[in-house]
């Protein structure tokens, strides 16, 4: 198996986009901090499909505004290294005072509590790039609530 060297992150060679992959990633950084795990559910990831083929076109990570939680990712990802980039967001997160030092919404929305079902998605876009689009129901990240 070859391996991409990217700063600190090895990036295996081998495509990782099944849905238990995603699940698995997910459910690492859950355990982590003692949060319950998540599980795959076919109809958030047939609105994640939906939505990320909407995204081809231009390739561009804007949110859908639907009625999930969703983390976007795009360059020449596959879906375990989209989940450990939002994972890496837990630098930036102060658990004490429940804030943010940069961006840390996606990890967060990863390791939220009462998320229980997960949805994910990839598409090759018609510029060449990637997308991967992960939603959650339900949602997290609401105001004032801590994560976990």
């Amino acid at each position: 198996m070859f391996a991409v060297f990217v700063g600190a992150l090895v990036l295996p060679s081998k495509a990782q986009d099944s849905p238990q992959d995603y699940v698995n990633a997910h459910n690492q950084a859950r355990s982590a901090v003692g949060v319950g795990p998540i599980q795959w559910d076919e109809g958030v990831a047939a609105y994640a499909r939906s939505y990320a083929d909407q995204l081809r076109g231009d390739c561009n990570l804007i949110h859908s505004g639907g009625p999930y939680g969703e983390n976007l990712a795009g360059g020449d990802l596959t879906g375990v290294s989209a989940v450990n980039l939002w994972v890496s967001e837990k630098a930036d997160y102060n658990y004490d005072s429940n804030t943010c030092n940069g961006v840390c919404g996606h990890y967060t929305q990863v390791v939220w509590r009462n998320s229980v079902r997960l949805g994910c998605a990839k598409v090759r876009c018609n510029n060449g790039g990637t997308i991967i689009s992960c939603n959650y129901d339900p949602r997290g990240n609401f105001n004032n609530e801590k994560p976990y």
